[in-house]
């Protein structure tokens, strides 16, 4: 019943202390997990940059499909020639062919017919690359969040800290008073005024230590959030979180679904479809052409403008190319072979991350029982302690080490919960779930 108590009044404190820092920062967004993450993937530059390419892709493909459209163009241009061709014959004069001020105006068009498959493959490809920057955005988020992940939790733990340590403090400083106060009796001696200042004097340079690296990790938090970086932030704390089943923590569920391995699928698709427009470049191309519009040095009259037009069609077959399309198509298959390669690499690497983090969530859950057993005795042991130093059994510094004990034990049960969510939130991520 009394470890019951302890606990109940070690969370207690936990949320008190983090009420009291927050209203000494009375500035400081109070951020949940959820909050940082949203925001985080919503507004960073890298997810940015990711959806403007793929912008980017939708208009190359409409690039490429342009090639089933007709080209038309204005053309109209002027010349003065000279001299005129002229002709003469005798009795009846001199009559010019053609006239010295030139006039053409007209509409030109163009269009392909057939072209054995060269632009639907083109399209092809650039539908892949589209893809291909769909799953490249997934990958960036997942990145994302577990920079999210570790900054957060880091922070948690760090302010938690911060907040024993200043609890730490305000019992060492009562029993400082307690023990002056002895002294002035002379039922304490100088030595035990002295080892209290020297704890509370350890302590005030842990917590120092514990701001700087708070200062530090919310920095990383305003760059993530794009915030100034001196912008004050309390995170909440909370240690639920959804687990796995047996089958989504499979390997073979993780080589399904990583964004890593489908990846690597798409870039092998995309050789591909690279190898078979490399071999179609050198198809022939049929396409129509017609151009109708008005000029002059029609005769009889050589100045007046008259209507007219051409339309034919044209057949352009590729004869010798220097041997470009061999060559490009003996580096398409070494890419090919290359993208198969890191299909494999990557179904390696992903199997060793699932493994890793089976084995640190086991590892986590018995540290976690096991410093809940620590804290339990520690805090027995001090409450056993207060009593001998009421009692004289026990020194001044025997106490005090009996109550770090406790504070480090809350600590260091406080870390192992935290490890244990990262650790199943690293989980999630190496079997390709969205944790954002």
């Amino acid at each position: 019943m009394i470890n019951q108590i302890y606990k109940i009044t070690f969370l207690l404190s936990l949320s008190a202390g983090c009420t009291l820092s927050a209203l000494a920062q009375q500035q400081a967004d109070s951020l949940s997990f959820q909050d940082v993450m949203a925001r985080v993937i919503q507004s960073h530059p890298s997810v940015k940059e990711a959806e403007e390419v793929l912008n980017g892709a939708k208009a190359k493909i409409e690039l490429a499909k342009s090639a089933y459209l007709p080209t038309v163009d204005l053309n109209a241009t002027y010349s003065r020639v000279g001299p005129v061709t002229k002709v003469t014959f005798p009795e009846f004069g001199t009559f010019q062919l053609n006239p010295y001020d030139n006039y053409n105006a007209g509409i030109n068009i163009n269009q392909t017919i057939y072209d054995f498959g060269k632009t639907s493959k083109s399209v092809d490809v650039e539908n892949k690359k589209r893809e291909i920057n769909k799953i490249s955005i997934d990958q960036i988020k997942q990145n994302l969040s577990m920079l999210v992940t570790n900054n957060y939790y880091t922070l948690v733990y760090i302010q938690n800290a911060i907040d024993i340590k200043n609890e730490e403090l305000l019992n060492l400083q009562n029993h400082l008073k307690t023990v002056q106060k002895k002294s002035e009796t002379g039922s304490a001696t100088k030595y035990e005024i002295l080892t209290t200042q020297v704890k509370i004097s350890t302590i005030e340079s842990q917590k120092y230590d514990l701001e700087a690296s708070f200062r530090t990790q919310q920095a990383v938090l305003n760059t993530l959030l794009g915030l100034p970086e001196e912008t004050p932030h309390r995170v909440t704390t909370s240690f639920s979180t959804e687990t796995l089943s047996a089958e989504e923590s499979s390997v073979n569920y993780a080589i399904e679904h990583r964004e890593e391995v489908k990846l690597a699928k798409e870039k092998t698709e995309l050789e591909h479809l690279n190898y078979s427009v490399i071999k179609s470049a050198n198809n022939p191309v049929i396409n129509a052409f017609g151009s109708a519009g008005f000029k002059n040095g029609y005769t009889p009259d050589l100045n007046k403008l008259k209507g007219n037009y051409v339309v034919g069609v044209g057949v352009k077959v590729p004869l010798f190319d220097a041997k470009r399309t061999k060559n490009n198509l003996q580096v398409s298959k070494s890419n090919l072979i290359s993208s198969e390669f890191e299909t494999e690499i990557a179904k390696r690497k992903i199997t060793n991350e699932v493994v890793e983090a089976q084995s640190q969530i086991i590892a986590a859950k018995k540290k976690v029982e096991q410093f809940d057993i620590q804290l339990t005795h520690a805090m027995q042991a001090f409450d056993l302690a207060k009593v001998s130093y009421k009692t004289g059994v026990i020194t001044n510094l025997d106490l005090l080490d009996s109550e770090t004990a406790v504070s480090e034990s809350r600590l260091q049960l406080l870390k192992a919960k935290l490890d244990q969510l990262v650790c199943i939130l690293k989980l999630k991520v190496s079997v390709g779930k969205h944790i954002y």
